[in-house]
């Protein structure tokens, strides 16, 4: 008995060990926490073509693992680079533009307001809308201040250079090794995991399962509605369209509306201005061909349900980026669904134990 409860006292002073030195590698990590995540989800996302690299070259994993890094950074980071770079000059020069005065957004809604018909006119007032010199002002300076924001963002990566430099070269060379060995370290640790074994490969299982669920069916057909929305703005003359674009591929996450929340003003816009066959471009771009893409492509991309309502995504994935930044587009959605796998898993042994 004596002989138990120390062998009790060893293994609970063994975990609690275990527990605060895991606490301590977190807290090491975490600068580097947004590299890391990105580098596991190109690890994720980018196994298969790795596989086809070692089935072309077998025996020489590494040169398969450069060779899908190399992919990865001629397909996906330079690119990325210079939307990204394209879009914070779009923003920084629209910021200029406001607060010198040449664009106001008052003199724009008060043209399109008086452009309406009068009973619309009557209707909007009443709601508490026709107050449009104070509603406008708000707009005008929510708009200021969100592009501001962008802005801001890139003057703090530029005064942050190395910090930015470092970040990009511990992502990529951490995801050379999880592209290599990820297979290995992931058995590793679902054998390593406090639980029945089963319970985690199922709960793996549904890691892997959600994230290609996110990327493919909210950030590639993100990226898609926006591209289609970018060339739809430059085709009718519509200025800044990275930006557009960009914004638009953000909206494509909110489910229901999407990005009719920015082609849709657009085309209001257009309309009541008198450019008429621009404004019916953009509105039948808009609900043939880029809400379409929605409904084509993430069938084709996904191939099944994630199985967490379009609710809790929303709320997951804004509760992410408020408290990640652009990782929280993955994270979000990647804690609901474990947080239902693990509770469904629960209810299932319960409903065992009890039969």
């Amino acid at each position: 008995m004596e002989h138990l409860g120390k062998t009790r006292i060893e293994q609970g002073g063994f975990l609690l060990f275990l527990a605060l030195v895991s606490l301590a590698a977190l807290v090491v990590v975490l600068p580097f926490l947004n590299p890391l995540l990105w580098a596991t989800l190109a690890a994720i996302m980018f196994q298969p073509l790795f596989r086809w690299f070692q089935a072309k070259r077998p025996g020489k994993d590494t040169q398969a693992a450069l060779l899908t890094l190399l992919v990865i950074f001629i397909a996906v980071i330079i690119p990325a680079l210079w939307i990204g770079s394209a879009v914070v000059s779009e923003a920084a020069r629209l910021v200029v533009a406001f607060q010198q005065g040449q664009i106001n957004i008052g003199d724009w809604f008060e043209q399109v307001f008086g452009l309406l018909p009068a009973s619309l006119q009557a209707s909007l007032t009443e709601s508490g809308l026709g107050d449009f010199p104070a509603l406008l002002e708000r707009a005008q300076a929510f708009l200021q201040a969100s592009l501001g924001l962008i802005a801001q963002q890139a003057i703090a990566i530029g005064g942050s250079v190395f910090g930015f430099v470092l970040a990009f070269a511990i992502g990529l060379y951490v995801s050379f090794f999880l592209i290599r060995d990820g297979r290995n370290i992931g058995e590793t640790v679902l054998h390593a995991l406090p639980m029945e074994r089963g319970v985690a490969d199922r709960l793996a299982e549904r890691f892997i399962g959600i994230v290609r669920a996110t990327i493919k069916g909210s950030v590639v057909v993100g990226l898609v509605q926006g591209a289609l929305g970018a060339i739809t703005f430059w085709i009718v003359g519509i200025p800044s369209v990275l930006l557009l674009g960009v914004i638009m591929a953000i909206a494509s996450l909110l489910p229901a509306i999407g990005p009719a929340i920015v082609w849709g003003p657009a085309a209001l816009y257009l309309l009541a201005t008198g450019a008429i066959w621009e404004g019916v471009v953009v509105l039948i771009s808009g609900v043939a061909v880029i809400g379409m893409a929605d409904n084509i492509l993430r069938p084709i991309l996904v191939g099944r349900d994630t199985g967490i309502p379009d609710w809790l995504i929303l709320i997951t994935t804004l509760g992410g980026i408020a408290l990640m930044g652009l990782s929280g587009i993955v994270v979000g959605p990647l804690v609901a669904g474990l947080f239902i796998a693990g509770w469904s898993i629960l209810a299932e042994q319960r409903d065992e134990v009890e039969a």
